[in-house]
């Protein structure tokens, strides 16, 4: 976001010149601050919208070669992440395919798993979006987006990697885990607050999706577990509980109004 200069992309190629890499970057800024690019394979689009998922659709739409990775800005690509890639969609005949990550200051990946295997709707619940790699063509022809209402800069800030997912499955297009790790990232996530009241309204909204009117008995179940953990006080419960069910009335609004339309 608001970026003036491809100077960020240094880091997240240590290896080598970020140049080197055919890269589309969504800038999401303002009139008054647009990036450029005077790299052939660097390409620019300067949004002028809000929201993770929104980005990353625009980039699914633009993008012009056989293979997307997503990427956050504050990672760590590893030096032969592109071979591991191509690799893995030659061995696997599979429109996605999700990798491991590395969190920095840890002696192990994320994902402790070492052989492939193809997801199913348990599995893709400890994906991260940098793991995520596809085939662009068969993501346009699926139309396979991200739900916009989820994700940071939107309604709900969370989970729009898992619902992405599954709707990959929900339309019967295989997706494999490949033990390869591709990438690092820092410790410290946007998800670890898990008491925050932003979480609690998304993830009572995510509940709603997946189990509609069960959601209201879920969310006092999740509470007790926030509260055993000491992630929310005993004083917090009632404040923390009005908030999911915001969350779930938020949720059913803008439900309500995709019908409408």
């Amino acid at each position: 976001m608001n970026q003036d200069s491809l100077d960020f992309l240094i880091p997240m190629f240590p290896f080598t010149h970020f140049s080197n890499f055919s890269l589309l970057i969504v800038n999401q800024t303002t009139p008054n601050q647009l990036l450029t690019s005077d790299y052939p394979l660097v390409r620019i689009i300067n949004s002028f919208e809000k929201g993770l998922s929104k980005s990353r659709n625009t980039a699914i739409k633009n993008a012009n070669k056989k293979i997307g990775l997503i990427a956050d800005d504050d990672v760590i690509y590893e030096p032969d992440f592109d071979l591991k890639i191509i690799q893995a969609f030659n061995r696997i005949a599979t429109p996605v395919i999700t990798f491991n990550h590395q969190r920095i200051g840890l002696e192990y990946p994320q994902n402790l798993a070492t052989n492939s295997y193809l997801h199913n709707y348990k599995s893709i619940w400890n994906v991260c979006s940098i793991e995520i790699a596809f085939k662009i063509a068969d993501l346009k022809e699926k139309l396979l987006y991200f739900n916009e209402d989820f994700g940071l800069g939107s309604y709900f800030e969370t989970a729009e990697e898992y619902l992405f997912l599954r709707n990959v499955l929900r339309l019967n297009v295989p997706a494999h885990f490949y033990p390869a790790t591709i990438v690092s990232h820092p410790l410290l996530t946007s998800g670890d607050d898990q008491g925050s009241d932003k979480l609690v309204f998304a993830r009572a909204a995510l509940s709603y999706e997946l189990r509609t009117i069960l959601t209201y008995i879920w969310l006092p179940k999740y509470l007790c577990f926030l509260y055993r953990y000491k992630y929310i006080t005993q004083k917090q419960w009632l404040h923390k509980f009005k908030v999911g069910i915001s969350g779930i009335k938020k949720y059913k609004e803008l439900k309500n109004n995709t019908f409408q339309q």
